[in-house]
């Protein structure tokens, strides 16, 4: 609470924050109190990190800043500055699609999508730090992203795979992409 003799605070008042982002450098004039979760999203248009709580409770929001897992709704993008961002967007997709991703597809474990950003970017940091972590270690680095689908089961399950401690479901061979052999056609269309 500011003191009644300190100079008011000009809310429209902007610095510029120059920080990387998924490899690319990028400046955004942001207000002081503005975070990086609006930043990404309004500014950046980088809207995979999701908008939930916006209290630091559900960390669907998670990034990793400078290879840690940091909620975005409780990060400020002043102090961002010379830092480095990744986003779920910087995974990488086909054709070198990231192990993480892939795991989660064959696992099912993305359910709505909701928290699946957020739980692929808290995996991601756990993995670059411990890259064969046991169930209770990705239990302990995703305990901070809440999930109302899927039970956490096909969440911990496709963060094990993609770490190479479980083996992958029987319809993936091993290199290749998840993707399940295509249904037979129905009897009513072949002709």
């Amino acid at each position: 609470m500011p003191l009644p003799d300190d100079p008011p605070v000009d809310a429209a008042a902007t610095v510029l924050v120059a920080f990387t982002v998924n490899g690319d450098r990028c400046e955004v004039a942001v207000r002081p109190g503005r975070t990086l979760l609006e930043v990404l999203r309004y500014d950046l248009d980088l809207v995979g990190t999701k908008q939930g709580c916006d209290e630091g409770d559900c960390g669907a929001c998670t990034v990793i800043l400078d290879g840690r897992p940091v909620l975005a709704c409780l990060t400020l993008a002043a102090n961002c500055g010379g830092r480095a961002v990744q986003t779920v967007e910087g995974l990488a997709g086909p054709p070198d699609l990231d192990p993480l991703l892939d795991a989660f597809d064959c696992t099912g474990a993305g359910q709505c999508g909701f928290c699946t950003p957020g739980m692929l970017m808290s995996a991601k940091a756990l993995l670059a730090v411990e890259p064969k972590p046991s169930r209770e270690r990705i239990r302990h680095a995703l305990s901070g992203n809440l999930c109302r689908c899927t039970g956490y089961g096909p969440i911990m399950d496709a963060v094990e795979i993609a770490a190479g401690t479980r083996p992958a479901p029987s319809f993936v061979t091993a290199g290749e992409e998840c993707i399940p052999a295509p249904l037979p056609p129905h009897p009513s269309r072949s002709k």
